[in-house]
């Protein structure tokens, strides 16, 4: 379980989050919606251990994240908006360099069959051929790398072909029935964040979000 307990973050004198408390449990997939510049972005990096939370606490299976960084790094993969991927290498040698970079060791065939079960078969293909939507493929792929136990997803299906969003979807909730995988997910997409998650986090004091998922039938939990 992932526990978020009263959870604040400032920048100077603005403040980005305040007094946030949530759960998440092992195999659910959680939505997370919000107005522009609400705090989703920062939100994640704290939980990627990017940035530190001004006050509160967090914890992973009751590890507490100030007193456990390095193993709670290794349990967390993070998928930011911008696509970071190495444009002149090969989709295989995207995942064999970053594989260097893991904890958790895979061989050749282990890193193709991440990429495969997402529908990514471009495996000799130079990315800077690749469509927006493999990219997008590879870069969570490449999170995966590490087998992470909690798996953060900034707009990871922004400005992609409809079969690819649909594909990258049916790969997450495989991932979050099979492997148990807590995902925090969020997207402007109202339909995707519908069909998508098990339960959905509003953020910020715009309605906009609110309203149109009590329209969906949804009940979200405001953040």
């Amino acid at each position: 379980m992932l526990n978020v307990t009263s959870l604040s973050k400032t920048y100077g004198n603005r403040e980005i989050l305040d007094c946030l408390s949530f759960t998440i449990n092992s195999g659910e997939i959680v939505g997370l919606v919000g107005e522009n510049g609400a705090g989703k972005s920062t939100l994640l990096k704290i939980l990627a251990t990017l940035s530190k939370p001004t006050k509160g606490t967090l914890s992973l299976h009751s590890l507490p994240f100030d007193k456990n960084i390095k193993n709670i790094r290794q349990m967390i993969g993070f998928v930011p908006q911008e696509i970071a991927i190495w444009e002149e290498f090969t989709v295989q040698e995207n995942m064999m360099f970053f594989e260097k970079l893991s904890t958790v060791k895979k061989t050749n065939e282990e890193l193709y069959q991440i990429c495969l079960d997402m529908k990514l078969d471009k495996w000799k293909e130079p990315v800077k051929r690749l469509s927006g939507g493999m990219k997008r493929k590879l870069n969570l792929a490449i999170s995966l790398i590490h087998d992470p136990e909690v798996l953060l997803l900034d707009e990871p299906t922004v400005g992609i072909d409809l079969k690819s969003k649909n594909e990258i979807s049916a790969f997450l909730q495989k991932l979050a029935k099979e492997k148990g995988t807590m995902i925090l997910f969020t997207s402007h997409d109202m339909d995707e964040i519908i069909n998508l998650c098990d339960r959905i986090f509003c953020i910020g004091k715009d309605t906009f979000y609110q309203n149109r998922l009590i329209e969906a039938g949804n009940k979200p939990q405001i953040l």
